[in-house]
């Protein structure tokens, strides 16, 4: 049906009982990969999902928003086309697909046909062929059908007709005959013709050289076809003239015309009523179990809102003999009692597959408490009301033998049902407190606080399985997930016992765990304990044949309590002075603004890139460095190139407009620390304590770098002063004092260590200004003769060699230098210290051997980009690889020295508290009295964490605040 406009959306309730919707499968696919940025993988089986998400995403909307009567999808089928046939360089120029794009295109296809769409490809013809054969011949036998090409493809545009549109399902609109002619000044009569003068780059597809749209557009409106074009050359003239000429003598704007026109009668078994949309078709059980193992909730919720998912079904275990000496724990109700007898209730017990049971009276806790005490390992997880490090009780999960597991309730709609929190609190205490019972959790950081906020302090930590499945390279952390990929097990999800977050303000708000029926959430909660368990001894043995288990036990378990108290603790900030730097700041950005605007000499929004862009690059005369899709790049980048042009090229520029780029590059920086750090930082603030507690993190950086969040103290700013200063409101408390520690030069210094190289060595060892004794060695003067620009160019070098840089990563690094500068630069320094460039090249070859690398405590980092093909992600691979191990290694060292510290401060009750651990700088607060003693037990515990082959030198700072420390 022709649409009213040429952009006009379709109209659902418009659609007739017969049109088709054709999608083009492959062009969507490719589409659907563009459409969302790489980097999402599936965290049950690590495959990319990317274009798979999009994909399944445009299926859904079509379905739910259009709802079609007839859906079909047509692909290419493998290897060469007809066209090959006819022209062998036939799409030669096409590269090889991204290599995460070839995996999603079966999960693509299993996605369409789990929604009953069928899937049409004939050998050696390509699906615009099916979709060309398909429209004619569907719309010539039915004068009722039509048919809704979902493509952008312009040569479908050749069987366009009254009944056969383009439709783009991304932005809903809908390409007719009116839409063509405004487009390209033609009909679809004339799309054969038109696409034989241009012939298609992009198909490798010869056109007739110097003819463009418009004058392809000019010349058919003219001629009216290609025929009676070559009829009558005598009619033009000059070049134009000569290249039809030559191109009708050597025949190919013939074969352009036989690889362009589109096949009307390709062999394909369709009816319509093959496409015919059934929901009843859609295998929704098993597309949601897909969904699940990529990821995509978003689209689980989708697919229920359009067909009914049935729930997975399990055989409920039978109820097993109660554990000896346990007084019945595991005894249920004989009547029963309590249990919300409705169907969903009962579909969703029927699920967990379990012995589980509710531990609710005195005499019950009494034996579970004896029984834990006779046990190897307990698995613990905690319930909670809401979330945070704060939140309350809600009830405790146990776990100590597989497929059993109990819970113990502290808060319910049933509080008379039982016991109250102080009671089981206080029951469990020796448990909990005994550090000789060695415990087990998720994610335990978190059970660690609530429990601490309740009142217990929970020691004897040994193992978390979301840190143990980290380091074995899961491609999930979350413990549902890792049922999932590891047992086959789908559990019971939380959104089932408490709805499903509100997307608008009109949903129902979510329930609080202690508005969950108490047989509901005991299932649900002992479930993770039991799940818990099981991973313990599946990443235990894991961990031992990845040969990380010294690792874990000394290093990486440990480190869980450091963490636990860091946050516990945290730090104080002073929101006055948050305030008062904001308020500075703020002026100084509308001085800037009103410099920018000045300097321009036109008003426009100094915060958009594109406003920016036109004004720099067309308005004011600035050469353009760089491009975008949508326009000029104005990055930090380019804006750092522009404030420092050379003066051949700033003479172009008016001189009132010069100063136009520096004033932006402070401008962003200082309206990105206003909006992003000050009011963070506020809010952030506890209003019980005047303390930040941030949550630091184990396993948010692939090289075992800790990272941090709420708020992600990591990334404030010290490259500025004026960033450095936010650390003046971070203060101690009266009468303490705050000491700022950290590793002078860590990533040199393991380098040093792991390369060997005896330069290198010697220079730490002699304690010289390591940028200053490089320098000499690679430009070969002595250490005094050593100019400033040659020690900066080493300081790049240094650390860029760490990251793996190339030359012209350093030739963008270091002003003035090109690329055979960077080249021979880097060349010396490998020359010089040999040692650093076997490393490096024995990194690589471990990563291109075994498909990891590993630290210098045995950290592994799976690293697949280096056995690439493609060249870019090879190079990543190679840097990677670099990069992980020293920066891997630096990470293993600080949190040794974090874990021996915590020892120390308890073993030998050292008046001092860890506060933060910011890349290579630890934080603490002590009494000012104690400065002296404690600078020194932080200090040692830092330099004697590890022996190297180096000396290690810890640089602390004192101060009442951290700015003042530094």
């Amino acid at each position: 049906m022709p649409s009213d406009s040429p952009n006009s959306a379709p109209n659902p309730s418009a659609d007739h009982d017969q049109t088709l919707y054709l999608i083009d499968g492959h062009a969507q696919m490719f589409r659907a990969y563009h459409a969302i940025r790489g980097g999402m993988t599936s965290p049950i089986t690590g495959e990319p999902t990317n274009a798979t998400f999009a994909f399944a995403g445009l299926l859904l909307k079509l379905f739910t928003q259009y709802k079609p009567r007839y859906v079909a999808m047509a692909i290419d089928s493998k290897g060469d086309t007809f066209r090959h046939s006819i022209y062998p360089e036939y799409k030669a120029n096409r590269g090889d697909p991204p290599e995460d794009f070839a995996p999603q295109i079966p999960r693509m296809i299993e996605v369409a046909e789990l929604m009953g769409i069928p899937v049409l490809a004939v050998p050696g013809d390509e699906a615009d062929d099916i979709m060309a054969t398909l429209a004619v011949r569907l719309t010539s036998e039915d004068d009722q059908t039509k048919v809704r090409l979902v493509a952008k493809d312009k040569d479908l545009e050749q069987v366009m007709s009254d009944r056969v549109t383009l439709f783009d399902a991304h932005t809903d609109v809908e390409f007719d005959i009116p839409a063509l002619q405004e487009k390209r000044g033609i009909t679809p009569e004339q799309v054969i013709d038109y696409q034989t003068l241009l012939g298609d780059s992009t198909d490798n597809i010869p056109g007739v050289k110097g003819i463009g749209p418009k004058t392809a557009s000019k010349l058919l409106d003219q001629f009216g076809s290609v025929v009676n074009l070559l009829d009558n050359l005598d009619q033009l003239k000059g070049k134009q003239k000569e290249n039809l000429e030559n191109a009708k003598a050597d025949g190919s704007i013939d074969v352009t015309r036989q690889l362009v026109t589109l096949k009307r009668d390709t062999e394909i078994d369709f009816e319509m009523d093959h496409a015919k949309v059934d929901l009843s078709k859609i295998d929704a059980a098993k597309l949601d179990e897909l969904f699940q193992q990529l990821g995509f909730n978003r689209h689980r919720a989708d697919l229920k809102k359009l067909v009914a998912v049935p729930e997975p079904k399990k055989a409920k275990p039978a109820k097993k003999e109660s554990t000896a000496g346990m007084g019945g724990l595991f005894d249920q109700p004989a009547d029963d009692e309590g249990e919300d007898d409705t169907a969903a209730t009962t579909r969703l017990l029927d699920e967990i597959d379990g012995d589980y049971s509710a531990i609710t009276t005195k005499k019950q806790l009494a034996d579970l408490v004896k029984t834990l005490k006779k046990q190897p390992i307990i698995a613990v997880d905690t319930e909670t009301v809401g979330l945070g490090h704060t939140a309350e009780l809600c009830g405790i999960c146990l776990a100590w033998e597989t497929g059993k597991a109990v819970y113990v309730p502290t808060k319910s709609p049933e509080p008379k049902d039982h016991l109250d929190q102080d009671t089981v609190i206080e029951a469990l205490r020796p448990v909990f407190e005994d550090a000789s019972l060695p415990k087990v959790g998720h994610n335990i950081k978190y059970d660690w606080l609530v429990l601490k906020h309740a009142g217990v302090e929970l020691k004897g930590v040994t193992f978390d399985t979301m840190i143990a499945a980290f380091l074995c390279g899961a491609p999930g952390l979350g413990m549902d997930h890792l049922a999932l990929s590891e047992f086959g097990r789908t559990m019971v999800p939380i959104s089932r016992l408490i709805g499903e977050k509100p997307r608008r303000k009109a949903d129902p708000p979510q329930k609080t765990m202690d508005q969950v029926p108490l047989d509901l959430c005991t299932a649900y909660s002992a479930e993770d304990a039991d799940v818990t368990l099981q991973l313990y001894e599946l990443f235990r043995g894991r961990l031992d044949e990845f040969e990380m288990t010294d690792l874990a036990a000394e290093v990486e378990m440990p480190l869980v309590e450091v963490l636990s108290t860091m946050e516990a603790n945290g730090i104080r900030v002073d929101p006055n002075e948050l305030d008062r730097q904001k308020a500075e700041l703020e002026v100084r950005i509308e001085e800037l603004r009103a410099q920018v605007l000045d300097a321009a000499r036109v008003d426009f929004n100094p915060d958009s890139p594109k406003q920016l862009g036109d004004v720099l690059f067309n308005q004011l005369g600035f050469p353009v460095q760089k491009k975008t899709k949508t326009g000029y790049s104005t990055d930090a980048e380019v804006l750092e190139k522009l404030a420092d042009l050379p003066a051949d090229e700033l003479e172009k520029v008016a001189e009132h407009a010069r100063p136009i780029p520096k004033l932006i590059v402070e401008y962003r920086m200082l309206t990105k620390l206003v909006g992003t750090y000050f009011g963070n930082l506020v809010e952030a603030i506890s209003s019980k304590d005047d303390r930040i507690h941030a949550s630091f993190h184990q396993t948010g950086a692939a090289t075992g770098r800790l990272s941090s969040s709420n708020p992600n103290l990591q990334n404030i700013p010290i490259r500025t002063e004026v960033g450095r200063r936010i650390r003046k409101a971070f203060v101690a408390e009266q009468d303490h004092i705050l000491i700022a520690a950290d590793y002078s030069q860590i990533e040199l210094r393991m380098l040093a260590h792991l390369s060997e190289d005896p330069a290198l060595i010697e220079a730490f060892r002699e304690d010289r200004d390591i940028h200053t004794a490089v320098a000499a060695q690679v430009y070969g003067v002595g250490l005094d003769d050593v100019t400033s620009e040659q020690r900066g160019h080493a300081k790049t070098i240094n650390f860029g060699i760490i990251y793996g840089v190339t030359p012209f990563g350093l030739a963008r690094r270091i002003e003035g230098l090109d690329m055979a500068g960077a080249t021979k630069l880097i060349d010396d320094y490998k020359t010089t210290y040999a040692g650093i460039n076997r490393f490096l090249d024995d990194c690589v070859e471990q990563a291109v051997a075994q498909g990891y690398v590993t630290t210098i405590l045995g950290r592994r980092r799976w690293i697949d980009q280096v056995n690439s093909s493609n060249p870019n992600q090879r190079a990543l691979g190679e840097r990677l690889a670099i990069n992980s191990v020293v920066q891997g290694s630096a990470a293993d060292l600080i949190k040794v020295a974090m874990v021996n510290l915590h020892r120390t401060l308890l073993d030998d009750s050292v008046p001092a508290k860890m506060l933060l651990q910011i890349h290579d700088e630890l934080v603490i607060e002590c009494p000012a009295s104690e400065q002296d003693a404690v600078s020194k037990v932080v200090v040692d515990a830092m330099e004697s964490a590890m022996q190297l082959k180096v000396p290690l030198k810890v640089e602390p700072g004192i101060g009442t605040d951290w700015f003042e420390a530094k």
